[in-house]
């Protein structure tokens, strides 16, 4: 590994989060799964769950959307609910979906600057019914147009860079935040793959 390509890396590694994540929940298109893990590497996300409860467990993701975002993540994949949720709720604190209803918070009243899991859901059906009674509450994204839902992958990229002004202001983005085991994990991991960092 070359000085610097590794300090290169260190760089990225110093603004990954530790408490932040997304959860796909039967999200059908292997695309938009690449697109949304494209945004979480942009905003510094670490960790994507992957729940496929109702649809096939994905063999490979659209690596064109993905500019080959995958590699540089940590992809935990479900096929059952409760197992998933017991992952998460073992790291973070609060778990909110994207969901419509009369309790639903505007996603600009949501703390980020906490440890959550967003849940986002299938693309024609949204979030399961299991998955809204486990967790603890839902956001929306405020939207004044006719057509009231954005494509899945839209709606995860305007959520973490909500999340992401929210913990730069808080200075998150200030210093390392991932464990030390995990962070020199990674940059083993990272130092592995090929000669060009994506750099898209």
């Amino acid at each position: 590994m070359t000085p610097e390509r590794r300090t290169r890396l260190l760089s990225v590694l110093d603004k990954r989060q530790n408490d932040l994540t997304v959860v796909l929940e039967n999200v059908f298109d292997p695309h938009n799964i690449s697109a949304v893990m494209r945004t979480c590497d942009a905003v510094g996300v670490q960790e994507i769950y992957v729940l496929n409860t109702k649809i096939p467990r994905h063999k490979k993701w659209g690596a064109k959307s993905s500019s080959s975002a995958a590699k540089w993540l940590t992809i935990h994949q479900f096929t059952d609910t409760a197992a998933c949720f017991s992952a998460l709720r073992a790291k973070y604190s609060r778990i909110l979906t994207t969901h419509l209803s009369s309790d639903a918070k505007d996603l600009y009243e949501v703390d980020f600057t906490g440890s959550v899991a967003l849940v986002f859901g299938n693309e024609h059906s949204g979030v399961s019914d299991e998955m809204l009674a486990l967790a603890d509450g839902n956001f929306i994204i405020p939207q004044v147009g006719i057509i009231r839902s954005l494509n899945i992958s839209v709606a995860c990229a305007v959520t973490l860079y909500e999340a992401h002004r929210q913990k730069r202001n808080a200075g998150h983005f200030d210093k390392a935040r991932l464990p030390r085991e995990q962070y020199n994990t990674l940059l083993n991991e990272w130092g592995f793959y090929g000669e060009e960092m994506a750099e898209e």
